[in-house]
């Protein structure tokens, strides 16, 4: 449960890797002030800030955001440091503001890197202030805990860093503005304001703004009276997602005034895997923004159109001739304008998004790549699970072919349903029946594949239930290298047999947590996450069965029992809604791409494609030979 904390009140800290996430209504700049055991900060090589981002055990953002992230290592903190102050501050910029009275309260949340919240402190009560310390991390008798400080400085950074007892704090609060100054002077332009008579053009500001869901009321080109729209993610923005050492070809790049060149694993994070995955979330962000602002624009642009057309229809005596004519051409020229001055700015940010891809997509991890990535090549069963898994691809229609992978966190927090229903194919022309559920086996076949392989041996076990045996076919990699066992019972057999023993198990994991006896668990007790892949639901399934599925969609995975079903809802239609819950609890997926996917930012229809394995490659079995090879020497 999440503290929520007032100003003075402390919270322990369970764990000392973490995350502090800050949330406000206008760009700020986040640093970090590190004290020792009396809370004295000893020079400015002790301030993490945007021009110096990284410390040992606190890594900081290099830019001014709405929202920021903030790494924390307590355990790589230097010995001589017991206190990490957490700083906020208005960056000094024109049309800015000047004081956080005139912002909604920022937010603080100290997070695990699950993203599960531990304490949550909201900055109220602020009026003049243009700086102020949000939270402390302190250590006391060798355990950490949190404050909400809350402390604000109308003087300032200056003054804030004053307080720490930095002697050189005007210096060092110019160089942090400097810093920030060089990240807006990067940020992405808006398009040209357009000098047609008509058109009216949107104040000049630097400021840049987040796109989201009220973008339809942005005037042309992305431009709104706050000024001219950044809309790439605020951890990406050019310098904001640098990691601790950067290479020196980048950093020319960036000291020349130019786009800095694509770096896989360009972002924040405690591993190269962790960067990877937070830089592909950075751009399927990046590219709902960037496809938000050119649909405002037209959307702008046409709304104008209909307007001039209208007015210029009004006056019957303007209505014919060459001056309605000519009013309806100059309205549609200026239309074309704005559409063609928000398709380049789109078609700029997609090629520096396609060019990123081109280098983060050869440097993803098995867990991660395609399956026609070199990587699996020399595949080998790992030491450690990952921390994400593919489940596909994403793209937009304005951005096509450029498409971004579908990550998800590992392990699974919910089930995935493989929708084997009626799906579009070629031309338009509805699959039949058969082809769907075979598609929609080689999809969940390939995740299986996965998920069996990006674990290490022992800690991920697959089950299956085919009652009608309808998926043998598809089954086959994974049934002839001996990975998976069909139920040694068929039928509605079969299906009790499998359900009563993993309901049993998640029952008998419940009860040791709950009663804090882990380690009390049977020693026969296979302590392996278990996939139970259902075909054909609800074929062989009787009303218990049915009710031990929805028991383990809700509960099994908080005890490491996953749900991946290929199912056709209209094959269960009569339950009713009694299966409602288990279809919500479910993640959706289509075995051919489908727009049913939407972004948490703006909501965009997401064109999702399935991960599948290229026609005629023997990849599956190669990576399945080389677990079933492993598990043989582990026995």
């Amino acid at each position: 449960m999440t503290a929520e904390l007032v100003r003075g009140q402390n919270h322990p800290l369970p764990q000392v890797r973490l995350e502090i996430r800050i949330s406000a209504g206008s760009p700020v700049l986040a640093g970090a002030a590190l004290g020792d055991e009396h809370g004295t900060v000893h020079g400015a090589e002790w301030v993490a800030h945007p021009g110096a981002p990284t410390l040992p055990g606190i890594e900081v953002s290099p830019q001014a955001a709405a929202d920021h992230r903030l790494a924390v290592d307590l355990a790589a903190l230097p010995e001589a440091v017991h206190r990490v102050t957490v700083l906020l501050a208005l960056p000094e910029r024109p049309g800015g503001p000047l004081r956080f009275g005139s912002l909604a309260a920022p937010t603080a949340a100290v997070t695990g890197l699950d993203g599960a919240e531990i304490a949550r402190f909201v900055l109220t009560g602020l009026d003049a202030e243009s700086a102020v310390v949000a939270l402390e991390l302190y250590r006391r008798q060798g355990a950490w805990k949190v404050r909400a400080v809350g402390q604000g400085y109308a003087g300032g950074l200056t003054a804030l860093l004053a307080d720490q007892g930095l002697p050189s704090a005007a210096e060092l609060a110019a160089d942090v503005e400097e810093a920030v100054a060089r990240g807006l002077a990067r940020a992405v332009p808006a398009p040209p304001t357009p000098s047609t008579p008509g058109i009216p053009a949107a104040p000049d500001s630097p400021e840049p703004r987040r796109v989201g869901a009220d973008a339809s009321r942005d005037p042309a080109g992305g431009r709104a009276p706050g000024g001219p729209i950044d809309y790439t993610h605020p951890g990406r923005r050019p310098g904001a997602t640098a990691p601790p050492a950067p290479s020196p070809a980048a950093s020319h790049a960036a000291s020349d005034g130019q786009p800095p060149r694509p770096v896989a694993g360009d972002a924040v994070g405690w591993s190269m895997d962790e960067r990877l995955y937070n830089q592909v979330w950075g751009m399927f962000e990046d590219l709902a923004r960037t496809t938000a602002a050119y649909r405002s624009a037209v959307d702008f642009a046409d709304s104008r159109l209909e307007k001039e057309l209208d007015q210029a229809l009004a006056d019957p005596r303007a209505r014919l001739g060459a001056a309605g004519d000519a009013a309806r051409e100059e309205a549609q020229a200026r239309h074309t304008q704005l559409v063609d001055q928000a398709r380049a700015a789109l078609d700029r940010d997609v090629a520096q998004l396609a060019a990123e891809s081109e280098v983060v997509e050869p440097a993803l991890p098995p867990a991660c790549a395609r399956w026609d990535n070199p990587v699996w090549h020399g595949y080998r069963v790992p030491a450690e699970p990952p921390m994400a898994m593919r489940l596909g691809d994403l793209h937009l229609p304005e951005s096509a072919p450029l498409s971004i992978p579908l990550l998800v966190r590992l392990p699974l927090e919910r089930g995935l349903w493989i929708d084997s229903g009626p799906a579009p194919g070629a031309d338009d022309v509805f699959l039949d029946s058969a082809e769907t559920r075979r598609l929609a086996m080689d999809a969940a076949v390939a995740l299986a594949v996965r998920l069996l392989a990006v674990h290490p041996v022992g800690e991920f076990t697959v089950q299956v239930l085919d009652p009608a045996g309808t998926g043998a076919q598809a089954l086959l990699p994974l049934t002839r290298t001996g990975v998976v066992a069909l139920p040694s019972l068929a039928g509605a057999a079969g299906v009790a047999d499998v359900l009563g023993r993993l309901t049993r198990r998640v029952d008998l994991v419940q009860m040791a947590l709950r009663g804090g006896a882990a380690e009390s668990l049977p020693p026969d007790f296979d302590p392996a996450q278990q996939l139970l892949l259902v075909n054909d639901f609800p074929h062989g399934f009787d009303d218990r069965a049915v009710t031990q599925l929805r028991y383990l969609a809700d509960e099994g995975p908080a005890v490491g029992v996953h749900l991946l079903m290929v199912a056709d809802r209209e094959d269960a239609a009569a339950y009713g809604p009694l299966l409602d819950p288990l279809w919500r609890s479910l993640m959706r997926l289509t075995p051919v791409p489908d727009d049913h996917l939407a972004d948490p930012w703006v909501g965009h229809a997401w064109t999702y494609e399935p991960s599948l394995v290229p026609s005629g490659s023997g990849v599956l079995q190669q990576v399945l030979t080389e677990v079933a090879t492993a598990r043989t020497k582990r026995k």
